[in-house]
């Protein structure tokens, strides 16, 4: 590493992090004046770093609850994606307390018993400084591919939508509807829309609200123009390494009204790629570079945030639970898979810079790899103040610095494994530069960071 002059690592200390997002989260989030982020009503910007924890509420008892979100807020998390009526048999299995969600599956029956879990989990997560991503439901129990599974109507899921959103109008939660599942005719459309129509009534409209897509999907296919829909979310799934998310980021990005958007499902960390075994019958799994590819190709095209995962997490995983898609790590051996870490590092690596203003640019890069797994990425702030690159396998890439403001730059690159920054140079050049990453090959990503030099 000959151009490598001295090593900073950041030190923003999880306490600074949380301590900070707690104060924030006395107030409520909007979106941004721009449209493309999200910002609390003061302004200040949110950066959203969510994790999948689908069974949270189902699956965890009380004492468990608090290790996971103690966890994640000290990563720095600020998101927890959780579900009240849970996929893996979530309306028939009691949760640690002997109590199901709803009396006769009965939309219009909640179970107090059960609520009053979900209220802890709520408020412990709120006490970190952590948001609640809250899917009132999964959507096999409104959609017509499961039809055995059906419970909700227009009529009641309006009402089960005012009832959350009164119990929870005061807390620091997203609702996120959908639940894995598209729309796919007018019946399923009444009954999402209705929901959020509860939703708002009962919160009186303070909560924003999105929609989590099957994938690959976006909800802007299907609700784009609605009015509660405040920003977009996508789905790039589990199907392959050196799937380009960034690609759904860009669609929404150029979507008129503008809403932030950003990918709520990507390949999770230790999950089967495709689901599938090799011929060998062994199993290749996403790892934390997959994981870390994602986040920055999609940071990098437009999104406002990013959700990681983990295919034990997002179960809660135990060797009291059947696995689902080959999980074998327990959830509580699983919260430290280097993903996770990595998760932190990116955010700190954002929110240490005006992150609210990046802008994906094509045209800041004058050569490099625009094609699988190496495909480099650029966003560009607005006020020309600095650049995020990132090449994903350490390959060459060309950029023109004169779309960059100030008299002398400051030329650095970012090891996004372990957070460590080292300074290339300051110079008052601007022509047109290649940059050659100090590794290269897969797993050996960076990120070049050039800003105003003093």
């Amino acid at each position: 590493m000959k151009s490598i002059n001295r090593l900073y690592i950041f030190q923003i200390s999880f306490l600074f992090i949380i301590s900070s997002h707690s104060v924030g989260f006395t107030q409520l989030l909007k979106v941004s004046t721009n449209g493309h982020y999200l910002v609390y009503q003061d302004g200040k910007p949110f950066f959203y770093l969510g994790d999948t924890a689908w069974e949270l509420f189902h699956r965890l008892n009380r004492e468990e609850a608090d290790r996971y979100l103690e966890n994640r807020a000290e990563k720095g998390f600020t998101v927890i994606q959780a579900v009240v009526l849970a996929e893996q048999d979530g309306m028939n299995s009691p949760n640690p307390y002997g109590a199901i969600p709803l009396l006769d599956n009965n939309p219009n029956k909640p179970n107090e018993q059960y609520f009053q879990h979900v209220d802890y989990i709520v408020n412990k997560a709120a006490s970190l400084g952590l948001v609640v991503g809250m899917l009132p439901t999964w959507g096999s129990f409104w959609s017509a591919l499961n039809p055995e599974k059906v419970i909700f109507n227009p009529k009641n899921a309006y009402e089960y939508g005012q009832f959350l959103g009164k119990r929870y109008a005061n807390q620091p939660v997203i609702w996120i509807l959908g639940g894995d599942r598209n729309i796919i005719n007018d019946e399923e459309r009444e009954i999402v829309e209705s929901l959020a129509k509860g939703l708002s009534a009962g919160d009186g409209g303070n909560h924003l609200i999105t929609f989590h897509p099957r994938g690959p999907g976006c909800s802007s296919d299907y609700f784009h123009d609605a009015e509660r829909l405040d920003f977009n979310m996508y789905q790039s799934s589990h199907a392959a390494h050196d799937h380009d998310n960034g690609l759904f980021a860009e669609h929404d990005y150029k979507l008129f009204p503008p809403k932030p958007t950003l990918d709520g499902e990507p390949r999770y960390e230790t999950i089967p790629a495709g689901f599938y075994f090799d011929g060998n019958n062994r199993m290749d799994r996403f790892d934390d570079y997959d994981a870390r590819q994602a986040a920055y190709w999609s940071l990098l095209s437009g999104a406002c945030g990013h959700t990681y995962g983990n295919n034990s997490i997002w179960q809660m995983y135990s060797e009291k639970q059947q696995p689902v898609l080959w999980a074998k790590i327990p959830w509580y051996e699983a919260l430290d898979h280097p993903g996770a870490f990595q998760m932190g590092i990116l955010k700190k690596l954002f929110v240490s810079r005006s992150f609210e203003l990046l802008e994906p640019s094509k045209e800041i890069l004058v050569d490099g790899p625009t094609t699988g797994g190496g495909k480099v990425k650029a966003a560009l702030a607005s006020d020309g103040s600095f650049t995020i690159i990132y090449s994903p396998r350490g390959e060459n890439f060309t950029i023109d610095k004169s779309l960059l403001k100030g008299d002398r730059l400051k030329e650095a690159w970012f090891d996004p494994r372990y957070g460590a920054e080292y300074t290339i140079h300051t110079s008052g050049t601007k022509g047109i530069q290649t940059y050659t990453p100090p590794t290269t090959g897969r797993g050996n990503d960076w990120v070049l960071i050039i800003e105003k030099g003093e």
